[in-house]
């Protein structure tokens, strides 16, 4: 039953995801309480992870902070892209 671990394994990746990102939606809805940005509505997008990896000096998809290289199985990954956050765009309704 590999398929069986590895579906599990799945829910769990997204079930991670889903946390941190309703995590930090709660934040800020509860640090813009009584702001004008009270009510504001937190929409998060995820930028794909990139990395260079010391090693083989190739750049490389990232799915985790700590992941090996997919091409030389070595440790650490630079990371290049994927770490960043910022505000890409408010829109005031009113």
């Amino acid at each position: 039953m590999h398929e069986m671990s590895l579906a599990e394994n799945i829910l769990q990746l997204v079930e991670s995801g889903a946390r941190r990102a309703e995590a930090l939606k709660f934040c800020f809805a509860s640090v813009s309480r009584g702001s004008m940005a009270d009510g504001a509505v937190l929409e998060i997008n995820h930028v794909a992870g990139l990395g260079h990896c010391a090693h083989c000096g190739r750049e490389v998809p990232m799915r985790e902070l700590y992941d090996a290289c997919p091409a030389c199985d070595a440790h650490p990954l630079r990371p290049l892209a994927g770490t960043e956050m910022r505000v890409r765009e408010i829109e005031i309704v009113s």
